[in-house]
């Protein structure tokens, strides 16, 4: 259901993300370092992802992303932390899926913008267990991805460790069930799209597809699917 003031703050959320993606992801990928591949890997430069086609599609997902959250948080305190993180989103995921790799340098930032919005609402709106539930998701979700990079290296890659981490820390201010349909919900729907691919031959077994849109997009359904989970479970 939406939230109270969800068309105002939904119309917030695309005129004011879909622009900065548009002009920050082609300005972002002109400047990002390019990491150290190792022997025989390759990659599409960062550089050669920044034209027109970047700034659509980035300033496309992030006014969806962004109208999406506003109409279901609606003017709430909390709505700039997800609006950030909306920007932020929409470029990494860009970029991961032409790249497979998700830059710390967007990544690290983003952390600490996003953890100031939080601290923000807290303080605005007097949730201090909200932020408290928030650290500890960002801890849980970043311990758990870092096990999983641990056991199997060729499944996870660290830049979904970092991402779980900022993921978590958003989620967590919702709620325990948005955080756990949420984070892990990329599982579901990165699995499901990997055996679609793999039965209708379009890549291998060997093969990888880049987990962090499937976090991303299963971010966005932990905000609708969290709260009725947390009813159903709580009885």
């Amino acid at each position: 259901m939406p939230a109270d003031n969800g068309l105002l703050a939904a119309g917030i959320g695309v005129v004011v993300c879909g622009p900065a993606a548009f002009v920050i992801g082609p300005w972002l990928m002109r400047r990002i370092p390019e990491p150290v591949l190792d022997e025989g890997e390759t990659k599409i430069p960062y550089a050669a992802l920044a034209g027109r086609r970047a700034a659509y599609w980035c300033g496309g997902l992030a006014a969806v992303a962004g109208g999406f959250l506003g109409w279901m948080l609606g003017l709430d305190a909390v709505l700039p932390a997800w609006l950030v993180l909306a920007v932020a989103g929409a470029v990494l995921g860009y970029i991961d899926t032409r790249t497979r790799y998700l830059p710390s340098v967007i990544i690290w930032p983003t952390y600490l913008v996003v953890a100031a919005g939080l601290l923000g609402a807290a303080v605005a709106s007097g949730e201090w267990g909200s932020l408290r539930r928030a650290v500890i998701s960002g801890a849980i979700g970043f311990g758990v991805f870092y096990l999983l990079w641990l056991v199997f290296p060729g499944g996870v890659g660290f830049g979904d460790v970092r991402l779980s981490g900022l993921l978590g820390l958003a989620l967590g201010w919702l709620g325990w069930g948005q955080f756990a349909s949420g984070l892990y919900g990329g599982f579901f729907l990165g699995a499901v799209v990997g055996i679609v691919l793999i039965i209708s031959r379009v890549m291998t077994r060997k093969q990888m597809v880049p987990f962090g849109p499937f976090m991303l997009v299963g971010a966005l359904a932990g905000v609708v699917l969290g709260g009725p989970l947390t009813r159903l479970y709580a009885g």
